[in-house]
């Protein structure tokens, strides 16, 4: 029987999103504007790293974020549409790199690096305080 192979490199995901009231920096807590906020960005990134990974996890296992670089370099008014894609760019055991990026159209609005360890939900679990 062969192993059943984990993470690659390569792996990725997109997912389309839409700013709304809810995702502005004023109602997340992040500024006083109504554009989207860092905090609903990053949020997307990470979704966007699940969604890339998920279908090379075994039965019980889950990942978990471990380190984020982000950087959000232009506004998004409500309404606007937002591509978000994460790609695995490094793999070491357990530990998977993701680049991520959210597009506006062809205008960037973020990007950056979220790393992301493979875990066994249960024994995770067992270990919360």
């Amino acid at each position: 029987m062969s192993p059943v192979p984990g993470p690659q490199p390569g792996l990725s995901a997109t997912l389309e999103c839409t700013v709304g009231d809810g995702d502005t920096a004023a109602a997340v807590g992040s500024g006083s504007l109504p554009v989207l906020g860092t905090p609903r960005l990053l949020a997307w990134c990470e979704a966007a790293t699940c969604a890339a990974i998920d279908p090379a996890l075994q039965p019980g296992q889950t990942s978990v974020g471990t380190r984020v670089t982000l950087e959000h370099t232009a506004p998004s008014a409500v309404g606007a549409s937002l591509r978000v894609t994460a790609t695995a760019v490094h793999v070491d055991g357990k530990l998977v790199r993701f680049s991520v990026a959210a597009r506006q159209g062809a205008r960037l609005v973020g990007s950056g690096e979220v790393t992301r360890v493979v875990v066994d939900a249960g024994r995770f679990l067992s270990r919360v305080p």
